[in-house]
């Protein structure tokens, strides 16, 4: 069990590292949703399942929406998908 714990607390700093280096917005909130759903796992694990419903709800449930709602009203994954294209 203390193995498990250690490569969640791992894939916790991967996420958080890598999200704030993405360039890519969709991408960074991808690595956000799972970063919240880690910390869902661990809350669970620390015996707190108010902690966890609610980590799980709000951190990977409400924020990604709310981003993911934001980046398609100001056009931001429209102009990152026709650079893609234009890269090609």
């Amino acid at each position: 069990m203390q193995m498990f714990i250690w490569i969640l607390l791992s894939f916790l700093v991967v996420c958080a590292i890598s999200a704030s280096l993405s360039k890519n917005l969709l991408n960074s909130i991808l690595i956000f949703m799972s970063y919240s759903l880690i910390m869902s796992i661990i809350w669970t694990l620390l015996e707190s399942p108010d902690l966890a419903i609610t980590e799980a709800a709000v951190g990977a449930g409400i924020t990604t929406v709310l981003f993911l709602v934001t980046l398609k009203k100001i056009h931001a994954i429209m102009k990152e998908d026709e650079e893609e294209q234009k890269d090609e």
